[in-house]
C-alpha cells in the first residue's frame, strides 16, 4: 500500500488509513513529507503567508471540513 504522511492532529484519519493497510507516518516537519505518496494536512496553517514551498512529489489533501472516511476515500481515489 501507499506511504501517507498525516498531520499528528488528524488521529481519526491516521487510524482509518492504517486500518486500510497504508503505511502512515506523522508529519512533524517538511522533511517528513519526502518519500510520501500522499500527504494529508488539517488546513489550519495552510499557506498563511502566501508562500508555497514544495516538499513532496505526492498529492496533498486538505482535510478541513471532511470526516476521516471522506479523507481516506479521497486519498484512495488519488492513489489509484
Amino acid at each position: 500500500m501507499a506511504k501517507i504522511g498525516v498531520e499528528p492532529t488528524l488521529t481519526a484519519v491516521k487510524e482509518t488509513l492504517a486500518e486500510m493497510g497504508h503505511e502512515v507516518i506523522d508529519l512533524y516537519s517538511e522533511s517528513d513529507a519526502q518519500g510520501c505518496d500522499c500527504c494529508i494536512i488539517s488546513g489550519m496553517d495552510k499557506d498563511m503567508m502566501g508562500i508555497s514551498d514544495v516538499y513532496t512529489e505526492g498529492f496533498v489533501i486538505n482535510a478541513e471540513g471532511a470526516n476521516a472516511a471522506q479523507v481516506a476515500q479521497l486519498a484512495n481515489e488519488k492513489l489509484s
